[in-house]
């Protein structure tokens, strides 16, 4: 640490960058907001399509599996471009993506067509993902090593805070403006209502994509550190006897990753419709999204609060209790009837809310040189929530109530992984 000697490339451009990142990762915050706001929208917007194209819970879900298929089909190239293009303009690139999806999603209302809204949210998904590849690397390297781990926390404190207020948006400017958002669960409508529900979409997706293409402009003419070499992977001699699959608190992370993800996804999805059933809360659609931002307020609460909890306890131990208490609430949201179900699947969210940065922490133990391969694997598992489809088949077969054992079952995992799993090994 002290001599010239242990200065490595990386470590050059984050000296040179220290002190003058502070623009940058403003910019790069606002980043973190849009693709957490843009993700969470889909919660009000799928019970929204539910109604307008007449879909079973299992057609519904469907969306979401298709969005993050985005996910594992654009990872690999993502990273394969930011190799080519660079970090600055591989940001652009994904902006760009999802300008494009977005303004997709508009033509999908005026027609309206599913097919079109299923490959709008697609292209979304990817630009997403590109972002997603780009920019946490880019977070932690632009800044000293030692508070690395504060700034991809207060970042991803700003994509919680696009989680919540994505609700509020879509609650007012979307289920509040359309029949189907106003009425009682099971209400028929007719086929102009449902054509002029549709349309409802249009203006949500019109103010994102020029957010979207207004950012897109910005960071393609900021001023970004350049990075260099400083993100290039271990040399392939230094890594040659080295294997991801020996270490088991990563392999077994990654499934950790994958199930979170699907419960969470489940959660948030299916929580409008789940609300407004007769008998559990017996509200309208816009009525629930007002509880759903209190699934996502809590996640943020217990992020700050988790973050705090774990300077005095080990991480893996404050896991444990997260997700005893995740998979309790989801057990009374599955069998107990009434306003208690929703409250207890309210209590999911909080409970949800350390396990995502504490999963991927604990993954990435012990990798050394492979620290930066490990992170692109628990990125990919992400894709986790293409499975959602599942819960949504249960939903339609044995009711949408009994769909949350298989968030339960996630919890089950969780838990696993917290107490057993997680434990780092020492491969040969």
């Amino acid at each position: 640490m002290a001599g010239p000697a242990a200065t490595t490339p990386r470590q050059q451009v984050e000296m040179q960058a220290g002190g003058r990142y502070g623009p940058a990762l403003a910019l790069l915050a606002s980043l973190f907001f849009m693709w957490g706001f843009i993700t969470v929208i889909n919660n009000t917007l799928l019970p929204h399509l539910k109604s307008v194209f007449e879909l079973n819970y299992l057609q519904t879900t469907l969306i979401e599996s298709t969005w993050f298929v985005g996910y594992l089909v654009a990872s690999i190239p993502a990273a394969k471009l930011i190799e080519r293009i660079g970090y600055q303009k591989a940001l652009t690139v994904g902006l760009a993506v999802m300008t494009l999806g977005s303004l997709g999603m508009i033509l999908a209302a005026s027609l309206p067509s599913y097919g079109v809204t299923l490959a709008s949210l697609f292209i979304v998904s990817c630009g997403i993902a590109l972002l997603q590849v780009a920019a946490n690397p880019y977070v932690a390297v632009i800044g000293s090593p030692q508070t690395a781990e504060s700034r991809l926390t207060l970042v991803q404190a700003f994509n919680t805070t696009g989680d919540v207020l994505a609700i509020v948006f879509g609650r007012y400017l979307i289920l509040a403006r359309t029949t189907a958002g106003t009425s009682a669960e099971g209400v028929q409508l007719s086929h102009a209502q449902r054509m002029a529900d549709a349309q409802a979409t249009e203006l949500p997706y019109l103010i994102v994509a020029i957010v979207l293409a207004v950012l897109t402009v910005v960071i393609a003419r900021a001023k970004l550190p350049a990075l260099g070499s400083a993100t290039q992977r271990a040399n392939a001699e230094e890594r040659k006897h080295l294997s991801l699959w020996k270490h088991r608190n990563l392999i077994l992370g990654c499934g950790a990753i994958f199930l979170y993800v699907l419960a969470e996804i489940g959660v948030g999805n299916l929580f409008i419709n789940f609300a407004s059933q007769p008998h559990i809360a017996n509200i309208t659609h816009e009525q629930a999204a007002f509880y759903l931002t209190f699934v996502w307020g809590g996640m943020m609460v217990g992020r700050f609060a988790g973050a705090w909890i774990m300077r005095y306890f080990a991480p893996e131990k404050v896991l444990a209790v997260f997700a005893v208490g995740a998979l309790v609430s989801a057990l009374v949201a599955t069998f107990v009837p009434g306003p208690t179900a929703m409250y207890a699947l309210i209590a999911v969210g909080l409970f949800h809310s350390i396990m995502f940065p504490t999963i991927f922490a604990l993954a990435i133990r012990g990798l050394g040189p492979l620290t930066e391969e490990g992170s692109g694997l628990l990125i990919m598992s992400i894709a986790g929530g293409a499975l959602v489809f599942i819960q949504g088949s249960v939903a339609d077969n044995f009711g949408i109530q009994l769909a949350f054992i298989v968030t339960a079952l996630c919890e089950m995992y969780v838990l696993y992984y917290a107490l057993w799993g997680s434990k780092v090994t020492n491969p040969a």
